[in-house]
């Protein structure tokens, strides 16, 4: 799709030059940064979401659970400090 846009004399001039260092056209640049852009955003987003249920909500492991799974561990699995709690 053909877009048109402004940015400024200085924006356009770095991405000028970060496009012909890359060897890439300016769609390519923009296109590839723009989809950076909309990543992060997502990302942004999905950690807001998850950040305000963990707010809310504890975000601890019942110990039951816990045990059970350290229990399925294998022994390589565990760090050197948690095999000294381990009963053999």
């Amino acid at each position: 799709m053909k877009t048109a846009i402004s940015i400024p004399d200085g924006v356009f001039e770095a991405a000028e030059a970060i496009a012909q260092q890359l060897g890439v056209s300016r769609s390519e640049l923009y296109t590839k940064a723009l989809q950076v852009y909309l990543e992060k955003y997502s990302r942004d987003q999905m950690l807001q979401k998850l950040n305000q249920v963990y707010s809310q909500e504890s975000s601890e492991l019942d110990p039951v659970l816990a045990k059970i799974q350290a229990m399925t561990l294998a022994p390589r699995d565990l760090a050197p400090e948690d095999l000294a709690h381990e009963e053999w």
